[in-house]
């Protein structure tokens, strides 16, 4: 049984890749990109998408950030 203590940890860490996410793609170069800088992205972008999709299987959709 999923508790509300886990949604609000799924909910907060959310939160949290998508501030990680917005750090890194401030740090991309319009151009030549360096892969470390992608991989790292990339990596964030799953795991959020992960934890949304947790979120939605749940029935709490995406909380309002």
């Amino acid at each position: 049984m999923i508790m509300k203590n886990d949604i609000d940890s799924l909910k907060l860490r959310l939160k949290e890749l998508d501030e990680k996410i917005k750090a890194v793609e401030k740090q991309l170069p319009a151009h030549s990109v360096k892969p470390p800088i992608m991989a790292q992205l990339f990596e964030l972008e799953d795991e959020r998408d992960t934890v949304f999709k947790t979120l939605e299987r749940l029935g709490q959709g995406h909380p309002d950030l």
